[in-house]
């Protein structure tokens, strides 16, 4: 017995991104057929490879394809795929893909305007179905799942409601048929051969499998001997492949165009930029894979949400096996797009397997070196931005990969104080440091102007040595696993001692009385008060020991949720600094003086200003900041 129709209202969040979509892609109505050809050739590619392990699935109808039809005021998309349940319909069209419907719009959101909505984001939140609704007023949807005796019919003007109904349907496989909106004669009329051509041309022309329309065409009579008869001819209906469907890995690479690598980046990435760069190799021998790889030349928006996936497609001998292949590239190259065709592997291969495939190991181990090789090669230009877009990814294998940590090391960059706002690497660095100088100084923080201005540069600074300047939370954990490169060692400019000079040990020994008293009336947030090895003109700073966390990383785990173990840390003072000068004259009048407690916090207050801290009473330092303006000192 046939279900009853059934009307369902949409969530609300998926009426806002169909919004977003049909208000924001006008300009770019053409990627509807992109996304629709794309949805069908997943469905023939998750057919195929069931069908490995369920021959019935396919029966006789092994011609897999796309079929475009034409009609007035009408375009269908159809495929003889892997086709849909009624229950998967509900769930993947009527509701749509839940997390890519939210990390679609906290993207939009994040970029504060829809103007923003571009066609690459389109394709990287799985929410290309509905960019449909840009040239349509109605979508009817049906499809019958391979296996299933039962079809189903989904329907939608978007307006905020869909029907959905069983249907009896007696091929398996998706249809998507559009009801043409009206075009103005500037328009694009997508029921033209002619503009389904170069759309397919443009966009789909390396999808594994024949795009096909049915278009008219004008041959010769032919007499009863098969020669054609003169000045006669008929119209005729053939289907035509719209695709050249080329296994563009498959070639030499000196017979790939750069106009196919644009396009086929864009088939296999979604992303309407151009590549920064490609990797082409066909290995031969005990090993033997080939592959094409890409590296964006711009950051998708989903690169650091959990839903990112990485950009490898496994296939062997042209057969496609799985997308997302996270066995065959790390976690900090998971921005590479591309293909990789190993043709001793299994059809049947599952994740579990390849997670132990030897084979597998080997061509992840050799495809890792060769883009760590193509980033090295890039001139500066293209790598400088390469590394504004993925840098704090990239950054993480230090952590990740201990084979190639000397590799990605060389490939790191950092601004200085020094570099006036240029990237250096830390081959530069070690190159320009002084005859004497035996550490990497480096410091971290939020921003570069509060670094670059950090008192505990002071002394550095002074003495002309270059300090790295690193602004990314990562690069906490980058000189946490680092420890050193080139045997120089890296060395914090806000912990520990820096020993440039000797101090002045009669004069410490003047100020040893204050800096007990100040430490006795700081215990609960300074673990020590000590002559700094850091300031030149500030009066006061706070350091940390050669092995205690960070100010930074102190404040990134807090930020992050995570408990903090309660830690003090050393009030560093300018013993040359007029201020203290003339706390110490006010202590030695009189130890018991109610004002020294009062610039004793002062004290620690303007250590934590210095680093951009926050203050536990701001009302009561910029009174301070009054009375010392108003020369309340004495």
């Amino acid at each position: 017995m046939k279900a009853k129709k059934q009307t369902h209202q949409f969530k609300t969040e998926v009426q806002q991104l169909m919004n977003i979509i049909i208000n924001s892609l006008y300009s770019h109505k053409e990627i509807f057929l992109r996304e629709l050809v794309s949805n069908a050739s997943d469905a023939l590619d998750k057919l195929r490879f069931k069908a490995q392990t369920d021959s019935h699935l396919m029966g006789t109808d092994t011609d897999l394809k796309i079929k475009i039809t034409r009609k007035k005021n009408t375009l269908e998309i159809s495929d003889n795929g892997i086709g849909m349940t009624f229950d998967e319909v509900v769930e993947n069209i009527g509701t749509i893909a839940k997390s890519g419907t939210a990390g679609f719009l906290e993207a939009v959101g994040a970029a504060k305007n829809q103007e923003a909505v571009t066609p690459e984001l389109i394709g990287q939140f799985g929410v290309g179905f509905y960019s449909a609704f840009i040239v349509a007023e109605k979508i009817t949807l049906t499809t019958r799942a391979a296996g299933s005796d039962k079809g189903c019919r989904w329907e939608s003007a978007g307006d905020g409601s869909y029907t959905i109904e069983e249907f009896d349907k007696e091929t398996r496989g998706t249809t998507i048929t559009l009801q043409l909106k009206k075009v103005d004669t500037e328009d694009q009329d997508f029921t033209d051969e002619w503009t389904i051509r170069g759309i397919i041309k443009r966009h789909s022309d390396f999808v594994g499998y024949p795009v096909v329309m049915d278009v008219e065409k004008t041959e010769p009579v032919l007499d009863a001997d098969g020669t054609p008869e003169k000045d006669k001819t008929v119209k005729v209906i053939r289907e035509e492949t719209l695709n050249s469907m080329k296994a563009i890995w498959t070639k030499d690479k000196n017979e790939v165009t750069e106009e196919e690598h644009s396009e086929f980046y864009q088939h296999v990435s979604h992303d309407w930029n151009p590549p920064l760069a490609h990797l082409h190799l066909k290995l031969e021998g005990t090993t033997e894979y080939s592959a094409l790889l890409y590296i964006p030349s711009k950051a998708p928006f989903d690169l650091f949400t959990h839903e990112q996936k990485h950009g490898i497609q496994l296939y062997s001998k042209r057969v496609f096996i799985m997308e997302n292949c996270k066995e065959l590239m790390p976690q900090y190259l998971a921005f590479v797009k591309g293909v990789v065709d190993a043709p001793d592997l299994n059809l049947n291969v599952s994740r579990e397997i390849l997670q132990q495939d030897a084979l597998v190991r080997n061509i992840k181990k050799n495809l890792v070196k060769k883009i760590l090789d193509l980033l090295a090669d890039m001139e500066q230009e293209k790598y400088e931005t390469f590394y504004k877009e993925f840098a704090y990814i990239f950054k993480s294998g230090i952590s990740q990969d201990f084979d190639n940590k000397d590799k990605i090391a060389a490939l790191l960059r950092y601004k200085t104080t020094k570099s006036d706002g240029k990237w250096v690497s830390l081959k530069d660095y070690v190159t320009r440091m002084q005859t004497d100088q035996k550490d990497v100084y480096y410091i971290t923080g939020e921003s570069l102007t509060t670094l670059i201005n950090s008192p505990h540069l002071e002394a550095l600074k002074e003495k002309d040595i270059e300090v790295l300047l690193m602004t990314d939370p990562i690069d906490e954990w980058v000189i946490r696993d680092l420890h050193e490169f080139e045997k120089k060692t890296f060395k914090s400019a806000e912990k520990g001692d820096l020993d440039l000079d000797k101090p002045d040990e009669k004069k410490k020994e003047e100020y040893d009385t204050l800096f007990e008293f100040l430490k006795s009336n700081l215990t609960e947030k300074v673990k020590d008060v000590k002559l700094s090895t850091h300031l030149k003109n500030s009066v006061a700073c706070l350091s940390g020991g050669d092995y205690d966390m960070s100010a930074y990383m102190e404040k990134i785990l807090k930020a992050s949720g995570q408990e903090v173990p309660q830690s003090k840390r050393v009030l560093e003072l300018n013993m040359n600094h007029p201020l203290l000068v003339k706390i110490k004259i006010i202590f030695e009048k009189n130890k018991d003086a109610d004002i020294l407690k009062d610039y004793t916090t002062f004290l620690y207050d303007m250590a934590v200003v210095s680093e951009g801290g926050k203050l536990d009473d701001p009302a009561r330092f910029n009174k301070m900041i009054g009375n010392l303006t108003a020369g309340g000192i004495n």
